[in-house]
């Protein structure tokens, strides 16, 4: 039987994350993912690196200034994947709050980033218009202007494996299922096969996401439920359909706060913070919740023409938010820190968190896994740039595709399904199913090479 200093189970950003950190550390680690890399919760965020504005109005400054200095740490360290932008919240006449009120925040928002960030600005109804020409302009009053960052949540996720695999010692499996965990044996299912194999690990690490708490108890595992699910959804629409030169946020009548972020030669849209009453593993969204958002942007976008046919596709995902025990806060107000748990001498368990915070989740369990193990553990390993980049870029130049570079693709970046390599290595996104070719290579060509 194969033996691993430690188990990953899970492998979205902090699976992917924490498999990094340990590597660096010189710790040998197995990753086990259900699906593909980053294909879940860790795809389906609204692409940013931010600190959370939002967040400032429930007093959580520790949680937005660590997030601000991680937004622009990876700014420096993988200028390929994300990069900054500037930001436009609008405020009208029925806004929850006045101009003066929003400078106070967007200069605590800068403060907390140790003025790192690009200096916010208040902007008239004139400014705001000649940036935003497309914004509703009755009951304008103006808008707040400030800066953070865009990131392919997928690609980043995916290059912190990358980067882990090249330590020895260091393996990752996708498409094997853990079925069952005996004190320190797994037992996973290759998804494809069918063969069941053991391993074991001194300690074990669940890194699954709102997966969590169904998971366990079937495992075994020692758990009561955790989790207060919250869906989010996303459209992305067909570019110029909102004329804007930046990211607008969006307050909305209902409380709550929708993106419009144009990038990828489309516009990103969401996000929406509702309870789950379906299975959370591919979630998708529903037809409600687009005339949502639709709704919404033809509130503040009035002369835009947004419908359905300006849609390009939709993406679903759910957060893992961690409720305080005896807790009855409303889905946008649940706290977005993480909580690390231990339902066993050899198992850990972490959970919730922000995107942009995940390096600092996985450092503060690796910091007690790693010393557990007899080795010294240094934080400062996870500070370094990410050594494997992705082939093709997500932003700027794309490389002129072939069959041999869609080959090539597959063999070095882990990909085993036609949709791994079209949502998370190339980052395409159109309906896979009216796809004709893929960057200019035939569809059905494509396809031969995983059969």
């Amino acid at each position: 039987m194969k033996e691993f200093d430690v188990v990953i189970v899970g492998g979205g950003i902090n699976g992917c994350g924490l498999l990094r950190d340990l590597a660096l550390n010189g710790v040998k680690t197995l990753l086990i993912e259900k699906g593909d890399y980053s294909s879940q919760t860790s795809e389906g965020s609204s692409k940013m690196l931010h600190g959370g504005v939002r967040y400032l109005e429930n007093f959580d400054f520790a949680l937005v200034q660590e997030a601000l200095e991680e937004k622009n740490l990876w700014l420096k360290l993988a200028p390929h994947v994300c990069f900054e932008r500037e930001f436009y919240v609008p405020l009208y006449n029925f806004s929850k709050y006045r101009p003066w009120m929003l400078g106070i925040g967007l200069f605590l928002y800068d403060f907390l980033s140790h003025f790192q960030n690009k200096p916010f600005a208040i902007l008239n109804k004139e400014k705001v218009l000649k940036e935003v020409p497309s914004l509703e302009h009755k009951g304008l009053l103006g808008a707040g202007k400030y800066f953070d960052g865009i990131v392919d949540d997928a690609k980043l996720t995916l290059e912190c494996l990358y980067d882990a695999l090249l330590e020895p010692g260091v393996e990752a499996l996708s498409y094997h299922e853990v079925l069952k965990v005996n004190e320190n044996v797994v037992t996973y299912k290759n998804r494809k096969t069918g063969e069941t194999t053991d391993v074991r690990g001194k300690i074990i690490v669940y890194t699954t996401g709102p997966f969590t708490d169904t998971l366990l108890p079937k495992l075994g595992i020692p758990w009561t439920p955790k989790l207060v699910p919250s869906k989010g959804i996303h459209l992305w629409l067909k570019p110029g359909t909102i004329e804007a030169s930046g990211s607008v946020v969006l307050t909305t009548k209902d409380n709550r706060v929708v993106f419009v972020i144009p990038q990828r030669d489309a516009v990103l849209v969401g996000t929406t913070e509702t309870p789950v009453d379906q299975d959370v593993f591919d979630i998708k969204a529903t037809d409600r919740e687009v005339k949502y958002l639709i709704g919404i942007l033809k509130e503040y976008f009035p002369n835009a023409e947004i419908n359905e046919s300006t849609i390009i596709s939709t993406f679903a995902a759910v957060r893992p938010l961690v409720r305080e025990e005896g807790s009855n806060e409303s889905l946008g107000k649940v706290s977005r820190f993480h909580k690390i748990f231990r339902p066993n001498a050899h198992s850990y368990v972490m959970l919730g968190g922000k995107y942009t915070t995940f390096r600092r989740m996985c450092q503060e369990l690796a910091a007690e896994i790693v010393p557990r193990l007899g080795k010294t553990y240094n934080p400062n390993h996870t500070m370094n740039p990410l050594r494997q980049k992705s082939i093709v870029p997500t932003f700027g130049k794309k490389p002129v595709m072939t069959k041999d570079l869609i080959q090539k693709i597959i063999v070095t970046e882990k990909v085993s399904t036609f949709e791994d390599l079209v949502k998370r290595r190339l980052s395409l996104l159109e309906n896979m199913d009216e796809m004709k070719t893929v960057m200019g290579v035939p569809v059905s060509e494509v396809k031969q090479l995983f059969s």
